[in-house]
């Protein structure tokens, strides 16, 4: 039976993860940033990024504002008047 190694580091708010002597993947919890072939490669990429705080703005809103209708920019620009004679 085959078991998976897994080293995992949280650096910056990004995670460092290996698994079976692959590459050394920076992630988030919902995308993969990069793939490098050294650990040393992978937390220098995490260094030289901002640091990473998961965004719950959406969820702090209460409902009656979160169902308020769109405002005034989004509707319809003007039509442009074709210049093409006929």
């Amino acid at each position: 039976m085959h078991t998976a190694m897994l080293s995992k580091t949280h650096f910056n708010g990004y995670d460092v993860i290996n698994v079976n002597n692959g590459p050394w993947r920076v992630c988030t919890h919902h995308d993969r940033l990069g793939s490098f072939g050294s650990r040393e490669e992978a937390m220098a990429f995490a260094a030289s990024l901002p640091a990473y705080q998961e965004r719950t703005a959406m969820k702090a809103q209460p409902a009656a504002v979160a169902k308020a209708k769109p405002a005034e920019a989004h509707k319809e620009a003007p039509k442009a008047k074709s210049k093409a004679k006929k």
